[in-house]
């Protein structure tokens, strides 16, 4: 009952009060990055399905830049000339927001705009201090317990380096919430690694180390990582309800930015 309730609530709120038929809103395409990592493709399905759950009335599609089907030029391709907002689900700045998906788009008959990555955000903080309450940190520690605590941020890592800038700010963010060190460390190409990050804060008597895995969903740079930690390690970001709105959020912000300002991406 609940669904037949939703599906009609949706195709009224398609028609305007004189009867006529409203004009489709742009279709939202999450663009998720891909990963040879089953789980990945299962955890972003079921966080589309959560946006689905939250805005029934619009269209939600999925296409990866590799990896994973459907590729995003294969979903664009089935959109045919409609309108759409892409949302990379991509958590900093990098090569893929800024040429990897603008030229996929530009190649596809999509009328395509182009979010911003999703972090640094508030909502992303919110989700990361869910996953580390998950893990076992503590929401109430004495003033002992944390001076020797820290966490780690474990981010994938990026060449480009306005993604550390995104993934510092984010660790300020969270820094601020629990009160202890939060410092950035990354999978890949950027430094630190998480085991000097480690290393860092130990060295600084900080030997309370949680590592929070700045990962959209599970694959192999969140495993390696979490099994770095000499604590606790929180579970990737994946269906928390903080990323559903966050992906609504950014479509939200671009839709109601003007078509002559396309070309620039969205940001917090």
């Amino acid at each position: 009952m609940n669904r037949i309730s939703s599906q009609l609530a949706s195709q009224l709120s398609l028609v305007s009060r004189d009867g006529r038929r409203r004009p489709e809103p742009p279709a939202l395409v999450v663009v998720a990055h891909g990963s040879r990592d089953p789980r990945a493709l299962s955890t972003v399905s079921a966080l589309l399905d959560k946006v689905r759950e939250l805005r029934p009335t619009l269209p939600v599609h999925l296409g990866h830049i590799e990896l994973n089907e459907p590729l995003l030029p294969d979903t664009l391709a089935a959109l045919g000339d409609r309108e759409a907002i892409l949302v990379p689900l991509l958590l900093s700045r990098g090569y893929h927001i800024k040429r990897d998906i603008p030229e996929m788009a530009a190649e596809s008959r999509v009328r395509a705009r182009v979010a911003g990555a999703l972090g640094p955000h508030p909502l992303l903080v919110e989700a990361l201090y869910t996953r580390l309450v998950e893990a076992g940190w503590r929401t109430r520690m004495d003033e002992d317990t944390r001076r020797g605590s820290a966490v780690v941020l474990a981010a994938a890592g990026s060449r480009d380096p306005e993604s550390k800038v995104d993934t510092s700010r984010t660790a300020h963010l969270l820094a601020n919430r629990l009160g202890v060190p939060v410092i950035p460390a990354y999978a890949t190409t950027a430094a630190p690694t998480v085991p000097d990050a480690i290393r860092s804060l130990a060295a600084r008597g900080r030997t309370r180390v949680a590592v929070a895995s700045y990962f959209t969903a599970p694959g192999r740079f969140a495993t390696e990582c979490a099994e770095a930690a000499p604590w606790i390690a929180s579970a990737p970001l994946g269906t928390h309800p903080a990323m559903a709105r966050l992906l609504l959020h950014r479509y939200d912000q671009m839709a109601a930015t003007p078509v002559t300002a396309a070309p620039e991406l969205a940001s917090a």
